[in-house]
């Protein structure tokens, strides 16, 4: 019987993060793979957990992932686990479930620290829903595409950026999408965690006033604004669809879908004015 697969999220900063079942899945576990041996060995010792550990990583998943494999089948039970969050996120990790998926392993994901998400709950920004983009690219032409495509996107933004690139990506963000509300938040969960709130000029502006920018960033870009408010009467919008070819009960769905209302609302308000 196959060993199982656990995929354990694990603390992005401060090391109390983590959930009591993630504690005990690592302390049970025949072995860990991680993003980073060294890395992880500090959490590991800092709860007392002594457990065989082996690198899996960007540069190495390829030949990685069919030993992990070879290992599961054979009863051992392996933890994955990233140096900071929750593994696959812009992390490693895709090959190995996808093959233990496919060689019926059990897959078990331990949920806990998420930078995105914790990036999104501290950031003021709508929550009703988000787009995640992992990384935006290093080349400024693809960065600028790759935001041009999500302009008209009615979610809050997400994305991962690395120290030495944020200036670049404030400035694609502010020429790309224009002065939209933006969030950035630094160092998530640490002793100097920042959320730096304004347009995306205006932060660009207050972290290239620093001696140095370093730390850990996820930024946050504001939702597109919607369509402008239809002002026009309801039964003229109605009716409009009507004489368009619409069947009425059609027109009276659309026009309660673009305004937000019930159907049942836009028919009481029409008998109404009739």
């Amino acid at each position: 019987m196959p060993g199982p697969l656990y995929i354990v999220a694990t603390p992005i900063g401060n090391l109390e993060d983590i959930t009591y079942r993630a504690v005990r899945v690592l302390r049970e576990v025949s072995l860990i793979a991680c993003e980073d041996t060294r890395h992880t060995r500090t959490l590991l010792e800092h709860y007392g957990i002594q457990k065989p550990t082996i690198s899996y990583h960007d540069h190495n998943e390829t030949e990685r992932a069919p030993e992990l494999v070879a290992r599961m089948l054979a009863g051992e039970s392996v933890a994955l686990v990233t140096d900071a969050g929750t593994p696959l996120l812009s992390d490693p990790g895709y090959r190995l479930v996808s093959a233990a998926i496919h060689n019926e392993i059990p897959v078990l994901p331990v949920p806990g620290p998420s930078a995105a998400l914790t990036a999104l709950a501290g950031s003021g920004l709508p929550t009703d829903a988000f787009h995640f983009g992992g990384f935006l690219p290093h080349k400024p032409g693809q960065r600028a595409k790759a935001l041009e495509a999500l302009a008209n996107e009615e979610a809050t933004l997400v994305f991962y950026e690395a120290p030495h690139r944020i200036l670049e990506a404030l400035a694609a963000i502010e020429e790309v999408l224009g002065p939209r509300p933006v969030v950035v938040a630094r160092e998530l969960t640490k002793i100097h965690e920042e959320f730096l709130r304004g347009t995306a000029a205006e932060i660009r502006a207050q972290l290239g006033g620093r001696e140095g920018v370093k730390g850990e960033f996820t930024i946050l870009i504001g939702k597109a604004a919607g369509p402008p408010p239809d002002d026009t009467p309801l039964d003229e919008a109605v009716e409009a669809l009507v004489s368009s070819g619409a069947p009425r009960m059609d027109a009276i769905k659309q026009v309660a879908r673009r305004r937000g209302l019930s159907k049942r609302e836009v028919y009481d308000q029409l008998l109404r004015r009739k």
